[in-house]
């Protein structure tokens, strides 16, 4: 009868095929068909002969001589300790710690296996998240359920040359016992064979540090109840049909445990604000919060905050997460290398972005890429793990130890040349974009489309999409307003800024406002305009007084900006200066000279024409009406503000009724408080209730939220239900603020109890 190769060769040219037609009438390659002739395939799988015979149109009785001389070549695997010892998981590690979540949802998994088909988990992200040890640590949780072995096996895919398909199904048939003259030649035939050998089989495989999907996709079995848990750097996106398990960072109090059981409970009791301070510099990466514990366990005298001060200074931070042959910078390094050019230059450029996260258009500036390559590169990065991408939104993030070696890598292989010019070049268009986009706020040319952006097709279109994208960009056009002024381009920082005037309005509690209008006055000075100074130390000393709630810096910038403004010989400006002065001063209890300098700024103002002068008026009659009532003097201050209720419904020439509107809603505000004070609680609430709409519909939540404490108090005073829930609302978004009449909404709601008990 001879060996299957034998009669397969035989047949064949009996029938008289070429060893290409009978493959392609059979469905299989050329080479697996030459290599069963020659011996090398002893034992092809039953449906392959099934297939050869009915190409080769044999009868029943030829066919079933093949398929036994077939079985008689086909592996038969071991029973004994062996097939369990072969690709044995890795020792466990006896101080794992936290991921429960996690491995309840694959012990699930596990659970629910179905004859069915095999279930394939994914455990993919990051470099340091610990992705094999918890791999590890399930299998061994997980081992009980599969006794017919459990397989491990390293693909190497950081190396230059991963395990290829072929060699990882070799060692993979051989732990099952199948001898090497067994083991077919071809990948697919030994695909196919291992598919057989385990498709009845409780097998756990664990497939570590896999590459990409082309890999791992021949290695996983198909029908029966096996597990494969599979680990990678890269998504792995597109494997169909497979459980993926994300790995978050650890929660501090979990680093913080990690370290505990390296260390011991001792050390860490002893130093627990150190601990804490340790595990946050790590970043709450496992990888690097067991560098810090190993580095400390072998050093057992150390004390932990002698670490934490090796940390804390970020250019020896990667330094000391070394302990012997464990590093935080290797493990990064790992996938780095494996980069192409282009995306390695994003993820370099990308450190230099300000703030926690960055648009693919940011690095796009940075890096010098096109828009839609720069979009890629974020989109492979963070397939690598090597970026966070927003849930909602097109924008990354690095963890911050992998933003340190980035930026390693941009001070390695970029020049400082490079680097200046790729931050200029940022700096440039993000300003051009950032002053189009305020200019949709002036009010006072509201009618005039803003013009001047960089990429006019994809600019901000109206003020929802201005206003979104200055509040997203916020970090990044105040670093690029760092970098003109620091290296001396004055004209684009005063334009900036005071394309801002408006849009800062909308947003008091912004600090930035500060170093805004610091830095507009100082590029004032520069370009030796000593109006514009005037006018820029006005803002900064209304950033000082309603954002940084800081009223000594206030009145000093009140002050030079009133000598710049008489310098000057502008009049408007020295009003403003005045106006500013006589906040801070208020601010600060001096109010007899608050109000002195109040009602001078007024007598200045009474004086001028300008439609300018006349919002000045209205600003100087509200803050001087509310000292007033403060002072015991509602009767007084009620009059002040109907005046400039009346001023803004007679309108003022060439302004916006929007503007108008908007200081009418401060006067409604005032006249409210007003009437407060005077006890008239019912005539109180509707100019208060109008104010709180107009600020709300103008989304000015600085405005608005203190408007809702008034109307909260009036409310409580007339006993209404509603009362509490406003005063709630307001002190918890004035918090949000970082209002200091958040205090206030406490004492109201305190009073408010108060109140409501005694009834």
């Amino acid at each position: 009868m001879g060996d299957f190769g034998q009669q397969l060769r035989a047949l064949r040219t009996r029938a008289g095929f070429s060893q290409e037609a009978l493959a392609h009438l059979c469905g299989v390659s050329v080479r697996a068909l030459a290599d069963m002739e020659r011996g090398r395939t002893r034992g092809p799988q039953r449906r392959t002969v099934q297939a050869l015979a009915e190409g080769l149109g044999l009868d029943d009785a030829t066919a079933g001589r093949l398929e036994k001389a077939a079985a008689l070549g086909r592996p038969r695997t071991t029973t004994g300790p062996a097939a369990h010892t072969a690709l044995a998981l890795p020792r466990d590690i006896h101080d794992f710690t936290a991921r429960g979540p996690a491995l309840a949802r694959l012990a699930d998994l596990a659970e629910h296996i179905g004859p069915a088909r095999a279930a394939v988990s994914v455990v993919a992200g990051q470099p340091g998240l610990g992705k094999t040890a918890f791999a590890v640590h399930a299998g061994h949780l997980l081992a009980p359920r599969f006794p017919d072995g459990r397989y491990a096996l390293d693909l190497h895919g950081m190396d230059p040359e991963p395990t290829t398909p072929r060699d990882a199904l070799a060692r993979l048939l051989r732990a099952t016992g199948v001898a090497d003259a067994a083991i077919p030649a071809d990948t697919d035939d030994r695909s196919g064979l291992w598919r057989s050998l385990v498709r009845d089989r409780r097998v756990l495989l664990l497939l570590d540090n896999a590459v990409d999907e082309s890999q791992v996709r021949p290695l996983l079995p198909g029908d029966g109840p096996s597990l494969t848990i599979i680990t990678s750097r890269n998504a792995l996106a597109g494997l169909e049909a497979v459980h993926r398990t994300d790995l978050a960072l650890l929660r501090r109090e979990e680093a913080v445990e990690l370290l505990t059981r390296i260390v011991g409970p001792e050390r860490v009791q002893a130093e627990a604000q150190a601990a804490r301070d340790l595990t946050d510099l790590c970043g709450n990466l496992p990888l690097a919060v067991r560098i810090a514990g190993q580095r400390l366990l072998s050093r057992p005298h150390e004390r932990l905050d002698k670490l934490v001060g090796r940390l804390a200074t970020e250019s020896r931070r990667l330094d000391g997460l070394q302990a012997g042959n464990l590093g935080v910078r290797a493990a990064f390094a790992l996938s780095y290398r494996q980069l192409s050019p282009g995306t390695a230059l994003f993820l370099r450029r990308a450190a230099l972005a300000a703030g926690p996260d960055f648009s693919p258009e940011t690095v796009a500036l940075l890096a010098g890429l096109p828009p839609a390559d720069a979009a890629a590169c974020a989109e492979e990065l963070t397939d690598a793990g090597l970026l966070h991408s927003a849930p909602a939104t097109d924008r990354y993030r690095f963890h911050d130890l992998l933003k340190l070696y980035a930026a390693e890598q941009s001070q390695a292989e970029d020049s400082s040349q490079e680097r200046d010019a790729a931050l200029d070049r940022a700096a440039r268009w993000m300003l051009r974009r950032a002053t189009a986009a305020a200019l949709h706020f002036d009010v006072e040319h509201h009618r005039d489309a803003p013009h001047g952006d960089p990429d006019p097709d994809g600019a901000p279109v109206g003020r929802e999409e201005a206003r979104a994208w200055l509040e997203t960009e916020r970090l990044q056009w105040l670093a690029a307003l760092r970098r003109a002024h620091d290296t001396g381009h004055h004209r684009q920082v005063v334009d900036t800024a005071e394309a801002m005037h408006w849009f800062s309005d909308l947003n008091q509690h912004w600090e930035l406002w500060v170093e805004v209008y610091r830095r507009s006055a100082d590029a004032a000075r520069a370009l030796g305009s000593t109006r514009e100074e005037a006018v820029h130390l006005n803002y900064l000393a209304w950033a000082y007084n309603h954002c940084a709630h800081d009223f000594h810096a206030a009145l000093a910038a009140a002050d030079a900006a009133l000598v710049a403004a008489r310098a000057g010989e502008d009049e408007l400006q020295v009003a403003w200066a005045l106006g500013y002065g006589a906040g801070a001063l208020h601010r600060l209890g001096r109010t007899e000279r608050a109000h002195a300098r109040m009602r001078e700024a007024a007598d200045c103002l009474r004086t001028q024409s300008s439609s300018q002068a006349r919002l000045a008026e209205l600003s100087v009659l509200n803050s001087l009406g509310a000292y007033l009532r403060q002072a015991g003097q509602p009767d007084e201050a009620l009059d002040l503000h109907r005046r400039s209720a009346r001023i803004c419904g007679a309108g003022i020439p060439g302004l916006p009724d929007e503007l108008i509107a908007m200081y009418r809603a401060v006067a409604h505000q005032q006249i409210g408080n007003d009437l407060a004070a005077l006890g008239r609680w019912d005539e109180a609430e509707p100019p208060l209730r109008r104010a709180l709409a107009h600020f709300e519909a103008a989304q000015m939540p600085a405005w608005a939220e203190p408007a809702r404490l008034d109307l909260g108090r009036v409310l409580g005073a007339l006993r209404r239900p509603e009362a509490r829930r406003t005063l709630l609302a307001a002190r918890d978004a004035l918090a949000a603020l970082r209002s200091p009449l958040q205090g206030d909404a406490a004492s109201a709601l305190a009073a408010l109890d108060e109140l409501t008990a005694d009834s």
